[in-house]
C-alpha cells in the first residue's frame, strides 16, 4: 500500500491509499505516522515512519463517477488536524477522484453501468 508522508510541526502525518472492494472505491486515509520498527535502523534508506491507524478515509468510486466521493471520520478520541495538513490531504483526495473519472471516462461506459 502506497503512503505518503509529511511533518508538521513536529509531528508525523501519513496518507495512505488501497481499494476497498466491497466500496468499489479507492481509500484515502489519513492518520499520524508511527515510527517504524527498530529492526529498520540498519537498512538504507528505509522509510522511519509508517502509517498509524486512519482517523480520516475519503471513499472515491471508481465504478460509477455519478457516486460522490465521501469523507469518513473516525476514532474515539479527538484529532486536532492542522489546516495545512487538511490542504495536503484533500489535495491528495482531489487528485485521485481526477484519475478515477479520467479512467472512467477513458474506458468508454456509462454511469451506471
Amino acid at each position: 500500500m502506497p503512503a505518503e508522508l509529511r511533518e508538521h510541526a513536529g509531528r508525523q502525518y501519513a496518507v495512505r491509499f488501497h481499494y476497498a472492494l466491497p466500496d468499489d472505491a479507492w481509500a484515502v486515509e489519513l492518520s499520524e505516522a508511527v515510527p517504524a520498527p527498530a529492526a529498520r535502523d540498519d537498512i538504507p534508506d528505509a522509510v522511519r515512519h509508517l502509517p498509524g491507524d486512519a482517523f480520516m478515509v475519503a471513499f472515491v468510486p471508481d465504478e460509477d463517477p455519478g457516486l460522490e466521493p465521501a469523507v469518513h471520520i473516525h476514532g474515539h478520541d479527538e484529532h486536532v488536524v492542522p489546516y495545512e495538513i487538511m490542504c495536503w490531504f484533500m489535495e491528495l483526495v482531489a487528485d485521485q477522484v481526477e484519475r478515477c473519472r479520467t479512467a472512467f471516462g477513458q474506458s468508454g461506459r456509462e454511469a451506471g453501468e
